[in-house]
């Protein structure tokens, strides 16, 4: 019986390649499913042993803390060299384009909530 070890929604590319890479070192005999045509399944990464399945988890736990503790040291790194702004920052770089972006928001939403609105 086909055991499912991961979804590959929401999931980037390099992580996916990373995963391929992964089993194939460690010779897991896994499968892809490729995701539909209309976004109703994103496909996945199965395999048909239970004891395979145990130890593919097993390593995509591993890779899954080790790549996460990778990408928060590259997300405070680029915070220290001022490369990930937040929003405060983005509102002060470009305030011409946040006030036209809330604008046409404000705009959109009086619209769409006017027959609502008993006056």
């Amino acid at each position: 019986m086909p055991h499912h070890l991961m979804n590959l929604r929401y999931v980037p590319d390099d992580e996916a390649e990373e995963i391929r890479q992964l089993f194939e070192q460690h010779g897991v005999p896994y499968y892809e499913t490729p995701p539909s045509r209309w976004g109703i399944s994103m496909g996945g990464f199965w395999v048909h042993d239970e004891d395979e399945a145990e130890r593919a988890r097993a390593l995509l736990n591993d890779y899954q803390q080790q790549r996460q503790s990778a990408q928060r040291q590259r997300y405070q790194q680029d915070l220290l060299r001022g490369e990930n702004r937040g929003i405060w920052q983005r509102i002060r770089q470009k305030p011409v384009t946040t006030l036209a972006a809330t604008l046409a928001i404000v705009a959109i939403l009086s619209l769409s909530l006017i027959p609502f609105i008993r006056i």
